[in-house]
């Protein structure tokens, strides 16, 4: 019995494996040769999975513009958390170099 085409020609087949929703799925051969189609698709919102030999090699997803820390996401997590300071205390010493040997000798027996 033979399954009834895609009722668009754009879907190849779905994926839904480790995938919350349905996405589209494209070998690298056909997303080569449709990479415009591809990318007006993805313009739209789709995820488009390419993979090579059945498995998936990297996602086509829309373009999200990255954004920077927010500094006052921070203040505000301390402040609920009753952090006074990140790095309570760092030690005179902590950018000076390590000794040659430092790997190879013990532990003081105050830190053991």
């Amino acid at each position: 019995m033979a399954l009834p085409a895609p009722a668009r020609k754009d879907v190849d087949k779905k994926a839904t494996c480790s995938y919350t929703l349905p996405v589209i799925s494209v070998s690298i051969r056909d997303a080569k040769n449709r990479l415009n189609e591809l990318a007006r698709q993805v313009e739209g919102g789709e995820t488009i999975v390419v993979t090579r030999n059945g498995r998936p090699v990297f996602d086509l997803v829309p373009h999200r513009i990255r954004k920077g820390l927010h500094l006052e996401a921070i203040d505000a997590f301390k402040a609920r958390h009753h952090i006074t300071s990140i790095a309570p205390f760092i030690a005179d010493d902590f950018d000076d170099p390590l000794l040659e040997n430092f790997l190879l000798s013990r532990l003081p027996p105050d830190l053991t």
